[in-house]
């Protein structure tokens, strides 16, 4: 027989346990004796009458009722999370945490200028930026881990009947080459030229490399015929190997817009050729929506559209 009595805290170890798949690494990431953890889930599973966990072999790995009731366990914390955000929410944006997604370029350049400016606003709401794929950022605010995903790439096939998928900006990736180059001297070259040069790109995996191939294909130029001499993982070492004089890259103009001001790199016009991406807002269709992410959307995310223009004005 089962007995209902069990409370949020038992819950929240539970799910922390299924996430770290350790009852030592769930008990130090919610700062409490792994002997507590322990107890914790025996009175649970003493409740519901069923072993959650097989603990035969070295990781804790869940039993099917583990599964079953992770689920369930899910759907109550985010309940709650959303109740006590509601709650908050009437206190005029006084409290609270304001949990955002990002894909690379868009988390590293543009939030940061957005976030400073509701704080300025709204200092007495945190803020959390997570810098991630676009995949994990729309899986997060799907999940309800995150309030709303700014993200450059297609949003999973999978989820599109839970998210809504809002057009937000068009960021536009463009050539960019060391100012001691011989480019650094012209405005422009034809696409014959790219050949001649040496790149340094992102990794091919990554939603940016995707977008550069599949316009440069369209445009007629074989990606594998262009010399790519080294691929690296971020968009901050791209910068400063072509600053370092090691080739030329394509990048969002968000990345360089201050290095171009300063002259420290130079912006190669390829003609013919404009590389665009489209960034979307994800948020969850059915979820509430607090007064925070809703302000952030609303007032805050068209200050970068609205300006958009004047800001990327670089040479």
């Amino acid at each position: 027989m089962i007995n209902s009595h069990f409370s949020l805290d038992q819950l929240r170890i539970f799910q922390a346990i299924a996430e770290q798949g350790s009852f030592k690494r769930a008990a130090e990431s919610l700062y409490i004796s792994q002997p507590a953890v322990s107890l914790q889930i025996q009175n649970l599973e003493a409740a519901l009458g069923m072993p959650l966990f097989d603990r035969s072999g070295r990781k804790a790995e869940l039993t099917e009722a583990g599964r079953l009731f992770l689920e369930y366990t899910h759907r109550v914390l985010v309940l709650c999370d959303e109740s006590r955000r509601a709650i908050i929410d009437l206190q005029e944006l006084k409290g609270g945490t304001l949990v955002l997604g990002a894909s690379q370029t868009t988390g590293t350049y543009l939030m940061p200028r957005l976030i400073g400016q509701f704080r300025q606003q709204y200092p007495e709401v945190g803020v959390r930026l997570h810098v991630l794929s676009t995949r994990r950022t729309a899986y997060g605010v799907a999940e309800g881990k995150l309030d709303l995903g700014i993200v450059g790439g297609e949003v999973p096939p999978e989820l599109t009947t839970r998210l809504r998928v809002e057009p937000y900006a068009e960021d536009e990736l463009v050539l960019i080459v060391p100012a001691t180059h011989t480019l650094a001297e012209v405005k422009s070259i034809s696409h014959h030229d790219l050949h001649k040069l040496k790149f340094i790109a992102l990794d091919p995996a990554s939603t940016t490399r995707k977008v550069i191939d599949e316009v440069l294909q369209r445009f007629g130029i074989e990606v594998e015929s262009l010399a790519i001499e080294m691929e690296l993982s971020s968009i901050e070492a791209i910068k400063n190997a072509v600053q370092a004089g090691l080739g030329a890259a394509f990048v969002s103009v968000i990345a360089v817009e201050k290095e171009l001001r300063l002259g420290a790199l130079h912006r190669v016009a390829v003609e013919g050729l404009v590389i665009r991406r489209s960034l979307s807002l994800l948020t969850h269709m059915q979820r509430y929506e607090s007064r925070a992410s809703r302000v952030f959307r609303q007032q805050i995310l068209p200050n970068w559209t609205h300006g958009q223009a004047l800001e990327m004005h670089v040479p």
